[in-house]
């Protein structure tokens, strides 16, 4: 029986696929006005993902010596640094990912993607960046140099080995966390707590498998493309994993806090505990409705995080102030 096809509007574009067949069509990218060279060039380098680095920043926050010496100049130099990092390896990965990108329904619009800049010109863009921030990491001080290097080494070989096989993608995203809170122990120098270190790994691995769940849902509801890991996972693994680091950030975070001493007796730490525990319940609610592919727009965009980070940050510093 011939099957009649079903007219599909892609953003004011109409087109018609086969209904049922199973095919995977690349939609075609809505005409819409060209971004030049230059904001190109800046949309590459994702300036909201440098919210990740802000780990950085905690790392000294977490070890209470943020207001001490030269600390503040040298983690503001490693945030930059790591930043800049980056952004070099987005625009390195973007090229290698170009045709991959153009068949996705949001990533087909990365300038590389929509061919709105070069693949020379955002290697280039790529490559410098890289070098640069290695350089300030090494001038910071040498040894965060060689975490900056193992940073851009673990991501590079994430983007052509790590991301195709079954949970060590997931550990090689977690890594690149875990690198960025070492990056804010080494630039001062000052302590990391072992617990510190594990909340970050296991809060890594539930953003990480959320994003792999909100992938993997995309794709078989829409019958479309997906990237070649996805092939190895199914819902109730991910969903699973994501409960599982879930609870070991919160089991860990919960270590944490009550290792340290009550500040004029009031436990300023373990309440941190309840806005921390909020953020994994509000994410982990948002991943099972399909909206984890994109973990930096929801901090930025869901109203209920933010006023559950909002109280975590004004309670941690709150603590700190009757500290000092």
């Amino acid at each position: 029986m011939r099957r009649e096809p079903v007219p599909v509007t892609v953003e004011g574009s109409a087109a018609e696929v086969p209904q049922d067949t199973g095919e995977i069509v690349q939609l075609p990218v809505a005409a819409r006005r060209q971004r030049g060279r230059l904001l190109a060039a800046v949309v590459t380098m994702r300036p909201r993902q440098w919210l990740k680095n802000l780990l950085v920043v905690a790392a000294a926050v977490a070890a209470g010596a943020l207001g001490h010496d030269d600390v503040p100049v040298r983690v503001t130099l490693a945030f930059v640094a790591f930043c800049m990092l980056a952004s070099g390896l987005y625009a390195i990965n973007d090229v290698r990912d170009a045709a991959e990108d153009r068949l996705h329904e949001r990533k087909r619009y990365r300038p590389v993607a929509a061919r709105e800049l070069s693949a020379s010109s955002a290697l280039a863009l790529g490559v410098t960046l890289v070098c640069a921030g290695l350089a300030l990491c090494t001038l910071v001080r040498p040894l965060l140099g060689v975490v900056g290097g193992g940073y851009v080494l673990l991501t590079l070989s994430y983007t052509l080995v790590w991301r195709h096989v079954l949970i060590l993608d997931l550990m090689a995203i977690a890594g690149g966390f875990v690198l960025r809170a070492v990056a804010g122990g080494v630039a001062p120098p000052v302590p990391l707590s072992r617990w510190f270190l594990l909340v970050i790994s296991a809060a890594a691995v539930c953003v990480a498998a959320g994003k792999r769940y909100a992938e993997l849902r995309r794709a078989q509801a829409q019958s479309s493309a997906r990237r070649r890991v996805l092939h190895s996972y199914s819902l109730p693994l991910l969903r699973r994993l994501l409960v599982a680091s879930g609870l070991l950030a919160l089991f860990a975070y919960s270590m944490w806090a009550f290792q340290l001493p009550l500040v004029v007796g009031v436990p300023w730490r373990p309440l941190t505990i309840l806005p921390f525990a909020l953020c994994l319940i509000r994410y982990g609610a948002l991943v099972r409705a399909g909206a984890g592919e994109a973990p930096d727009e929801l901090i930025l965009q869901d109203r209920l995080l933010q006023v559950a980070a909002l109280a975590w940050l004004l309670l941690f510093a709150l603590g700190v102030h009757a500290a000092g």
